[in-house]
């Protein structure tokens, strides 16, 4: 490795995780008339008690009247969700940053307005995004959760309109990247949704990073099959953010959000060894995959355990027939980590691989290091060569998503 390197001014990052509050209206101008009164809208009302513990979130909304914090709250079918400080924490000191309700005033209006966005992002060296749903969770679970299966796919469409012609629209420029929800509980209808968006460009999709924490088939099975075929035949990379199961990791159901905030990545790694023996890559040659948030110093490791097993164990370990190549070479050409703040991975990006790494910010979390994921970026890399950290920050972003040379995607009308 090169000493540090300032002869060459930090890339502009593209960040392949950050996150949208979607706008009160997305649901009510998109959705057919008779489903507006079930389906996803804000209403404004108290707080009467909430808790983040052993990594499960339980918010109860008061009555009109009732005393205690107001905040805006989605509400559809049954579910009453408020938005909080930490769906939009940036601008707030990290001691600040509290488990509370919020309205859309009190946040950062970048969180959900595609010109503050944009301004945002030039305060942070940033000139492209691809950003995850904050409502539909992160693969689409509230949806996927839904009593009325005809009005979930209508509102899974709708987002996915809304992403594409809104967020990701004329005015964004080409600068904000569409990420795609699909309906979990068909492959069928899934695939066919893949394959609407891909041909307006869109070249990512949100998944579970462990399917049967939400009830549905693992990646063992054949039942993905034509959701996987689809993404394998369009490109379209299949992006799983921490969480994306619905259940964070934890260790007990008092655990503070903080033990489970440490060990956000462990889904990650469950879900990137499920993927590696699944025989799914070498069935789906072309098929990619990316972890979100995931950060990547635990990578090393468990391809190196991964290559033991399967190496000794594969015969009684049931992959000897499915899983072909060690599991370090299916990494390498189809699984790609993301991080924001991993110094220790960085240190050992050799057993990693500089083509598999992907920057992000984050932005509008409290993890985010927004406005500073430059001078971040720069500290934590600047032992690397300058085409290496050009690479990370933003070339294999190009690469992978199917972006312009320049970094733009090139479905919008910029």
């Amino acid at each position: 490795m090169n000493t540090a390197r300032t002869d060459r001014p930090f890339p502009l990052i593209i960040s392949v995780d950050d996150h949208t509050v979607e706008p009160p209206d997305v649901w009510q101008d998109r959705l057919p008339k008779k489903y507006r009164d079930s389906g996803p809208r804000i209403v404004r009302a108290p707080l009467k008690e909430m808790s983040f513990l052993g990594g499960r979130f339980r918010p109860v909304m008061g009555a009109r009247g009732d005393d205690g914090p107001v905040g805006d709250w989605w509400v559809y079918e049954d579910l009453h969700r408020p938005l909080t400080r930490l769906d939009t924490a940036v601008g707030y000191g990290r001691d600040e940053i509290k488990l509370e309700v919020i309205t859309y005033e009190q946040m950062r209006p970048g969180s959900y307005d595609v010109p503050a966005r944009l301004a945002d992002m030039d305060l942070n060296h940033v000139q492209s995004a691809v950003c995850f749903p904050t409502f539909p969770r992160f693969c689409g679970q509230t949806f996927t959760e839904a009593a009325d299966r005809e009005l979930a796919l209508l509102c899974v469409r709708a987002y996915n309109d809304w992403m594409v012609e809104e967020w990701c629209g004329a005015r964004a420029h080409g600068r904000l990247v569409p990420l795609t929800l699909v309906p979990l509980w068909d492959a069928g209808l899934a695939a066919a949704e893949v394959r609407r968006n891909a041909a307006r460009g869109v070249r990512a999709v949100a998944f579970s990073e462990i399917p049967p924490h939400l009830g549905l088939p693992s990646v063992h099975t054949d039942a993905w099959d034509p959701f996987l075929a689809a993404c394998d035949e369009t490109g379209t990379v299949i992006a799983m953010h921490i969480g994306s199961s619905s259940r964070m990791p934890s260790t007990s159901a008092d655990a503070p959000p903080a033990v489970g905030s440490t060990i956000t990545f462990a889904n990650c790694c469950f879900s990137m060894v499920d993927w590696l023996m699944s025989g799914k890559f070498e069935r789906f040659p072309d098929l990619r995959i990316m972890y979100a948030e995931g950060q990547i110093g635990w990578i090393p490791y468990i391809l190196e355990r991964a290559d033991v097993v399967w190496e000794e164990n594969r015969g009684w370990g049931g992959v000897a027939d499915k899983v072909h190549r060690p599991p370090s070479e299916l990494f390498a050409d189809h699984v790609h980590g993301c991080f924001f703040d991993d110094a220790f991975g960085l240190r050992n990006l050799d057993s990693i691989g500089v083509g598999n790494v992907l920057y992000e910010t984050d932005y509008p979390h409290s993890d985010s290091t927004w406005p500073a994921s430059r001078q971040v970026g720069e500290a934590q890399m600047g032992h690397l060569d300058p085409d290496v950290t050009e690479r990370i920050v933003r070339g294999n972003a190009i690469e992978l998503l199917g972006l312009a040379p320049d970094g733009l995607w090139g479905g919008a009308a910029r």
